[in-house]
């Protein structure tokens, strides 16, 4: 089972990222721009993700990912923690959020260091 300490490890781990209190709820940053949050009582997540495919994920796997009312209109979409399969999985949703807020300098060192 994921929990907020992982997302927050995992998070902070990438290249640039802080962490910011905003609405009174941990914010992840890269080199300013928001990719995650960890709302409510951090049982979930909120991150990045183009509206095609948030639409998709919500209807493949109910249990995992939901769209807030409020975040709607926004290229986000929640992620249940506990729904999770590992790390790896939580690890591959931040830093696809992450990839979508980066300046094109951190995604370029970070396609140099893995090879992608």
């Amino acid at each position: 089972m994921t929990t907020s300490d992982d997302v927050r490890e995992i998070a902070l781990s990438l290249p640039e990222t802080t962490e910011k209190i905003a609405w009174s709820m941990p914010t992840f940053r890269v080199a300013g721009k928001m990719f995650a949050t960890l709302p409510e009582d951090e049982t979930s997540m909120a991150v990045r993700c183009p509206k095609e495919e948030r639409n998709e994920l919500v209807l493949a796997e109910p249990e995992k990912f939901w769209i807030a009312d409020h975040e709607a209109s926004f290229a986000w979409v929640r992620v249940r923690l506990v729904a999770l399969d590992d790390r790896d999985e939580l690890r591959d949703i931040l830093v696809d959020s992450w990839q979508q807020a980066a300046p094109p300098r951190l995604l370029e060192a970070r396609a140099g260091k893995t090879g992608r």
